[in-house]
């Protein structure tokens, strides 16, 4: 049995072919464009989603039995909104995760409405980047786009859709959205009155290893592939990442170092921190995590490699890094702005701390340093809760670096987890895909038989010390500037 899994990100959609023994048996990637038609705004067409799609499932069955393949299921990036008219046509450019255009609509939503009403009604304050502002946006900024809405959906579900014809969603996804009540599962009536929508134009909810639908007749022929083929609801990109490195049941941890970066913390039980600096959303295992998401991680690094130093050979950069804990710059990752746990869509990267003797070496340590700074301010937050776990898996472009995993394992001071596939949301969009054609009786059962530790990288307490002083340094950084941005 085979079982396809999408990763469907910001720059390209990854699929992944899996066996039923968690094996992987070839990985395709399709790249599409991405807009800026605006300082701080970030779209992308659907089409170019669901065009590179197809042509990766063509690639990544070209020589396998199509007959063996089962089901097909979605990490997606999340908080995008894609609407689409009575037609079934979309009606503008997805207006994505990391676009900042709403900071209106986010301070109308938090200040108005209040923050204590929303936690009430979602258990999550809004951010720029969530779906309900963007809808909130389009409503004011282009009446005529928001009255001709029939369906409104999250990225990965556009290719459900498309694939399937089901008009669905799940619960991980859905609650990035800021209009489910995430404790209870369902779709929030004070959010649908706030952001004058109705049900109707909402997909149904499943949880995520949920069959769908199957393969539509004309998608089947067009791929070669049975008409059989399950559909599976799948995940948010965090949530199927956390079960593509066994980040389920209670109390797992999962880094991830892509695009953004998130801290992922899975419970058993529903809970919230007092300022809601970190989500609290449904998870792909049926039950919840605590996430800080960072809106710039290893896309820091991509920037000052490709932009700045104008080089691609990322290996070599780091390779004459030595002064760990002891490097005097600074670096704040905040090119987007910030949401995990500043929700500042105006705050901007620095570098601080240069003197005539610093070197190239020094300023792409204090990248690396400043995004896993980033993500302790996450950690912090759960910790002041009483979540504090002792170890990590990490998974992401940047878990690659053993530099980078060193430097996260020190500044975090927890036991890093390495895993056999780093592949995050296409490996755990196969796991559930999996879960869906009834090979597995759980995602819990599934992702911890099939997810395998190859090396932990331990904390060194000297290292953990030098670290310890520079964080709380760092932390002092972001209020001191606030102003200024």
């Amino acid at each position: 049995m085979l079982f396809i899994g999408v990763d469907l990100g910001t720059s390209a959609v990854k699929l992944l072919l899996m066996d039923e023994n968690g094996k992987i048996c070839k990985i395709v990637s399709r790249e599409y464009p991405l807009y800026f038609p605006h300082p701080g705004w970030s779209e992308q067409n659907p089409e170019d989603w669901f065009a590179q799609s197809m042509e990766g499932i063509r690639e990544l069955t070209a020589d396998c039995d199509k007959s063996q393949v089962q089901g097909i299921s979605f990490g997606g990036q999340m908080h995008g909104l894609v609407a689409l008219d009575d037609q079934d046509q979309v009606i503008r450019p997805a207006i994505l995760w990391n676009d900042g255009r709403t900071g209106k609509q986010t301070d109308y939503l938090n200040q108005v409405i209040g923050k204590d009403k929303l936690s009430e009604y979602t258990a999550n304050i809004a951010f720029a980047g969530f779906t309900a502002p963007k809808i909130l946006w389009m409503k004011e900024n282009e009446p005529e786009n928001f009255a001709r809405i029939c369906k409104i959906m999250l990225p990965k579900d556009f290719l459900a859709y498309k694939l399937s014809g089901s008009f669905c969603t799940e619960y991980s996804d859905a609650s990035g959205m800021l209009l489910l009540d995430v404790e209870h599962k369902c779709w929030s009536e004070e959010m649908l009155e706030i952001c004058g929508i109705t049900e109707e134009q909402l997909p149904k909810l499943y949880e995520s290893w949920e069959v769908v639908g199957t393969l539509k007749k004309e998608i089947a022929e067009d791929l070669g592939l049975p008409e059989s083929v399950k559909v599976i609801a799948g995940a948010g990109d965090n949530a199927a990442a956390a079960v593509g490195t066994a980040t389920v049941g209670d109390g797992g941890c999962n880094i991830s170092l892509g695009t953004s970066g998130t801290l992922f913390i899975s419970s058993k039980k529903f809970g919230v921190d007092e300022n809601n600096a970190l989500h609290s959303f449904a998870h792909a295992d049926g039950n919840y995590h605590l996430m800080g998401c960072m809106l710039s991680a290893a896309s820091c690094n991509k920037w000052w490699m490709d932009e700045i130093l104008k080089t691609k050979a990322y290996q070599e950069e780091q390779a004459g890094i030595t002064k760990l804990g002891g490097n005097r710059v600074f670096y704040l990752p905040y090119l987007m702005g910030e949401r995990s746990p500043h929700n500042d869509p105006d705050a901007r990267a620095a570098f601080i701390g240069m003197s005539m003797d610093t070197t190239r070496e020094d300023m792409t340590q204090a990248v690396l340093e400043g995004v896993a700074f980033g993500l302790r301010d996450s950690l912090e937050v759960a910790r002041s809760i009483g979540v504090s776990p002792e170890r990590t898996k990490i998974c992401g472009g940047g878990a690659k670096s053993p530099l980078w995993r060193k430097i996260i394992a020190n500044v975090m001071n927890m036991k890093v987890d390495i895993i056999e596939s780093e592949e995050g949301p296409g490996y755990g969009a196969a796991i559930l895909a999996a879960v869906g054609c009834g090979v597995f009786s759980s995602v819990e059962e599934a992702a911890k038989k099939l997810v395998k530790v190859v090396a932990t990288e331990e904390p060194d307490p000297e290292l953990t010390a030098k670290y310890e002083e520079r964080y709380q340094k760092f932390r002092k950084l972001y209020p001191a500037l606030k102003g200024m941005f």
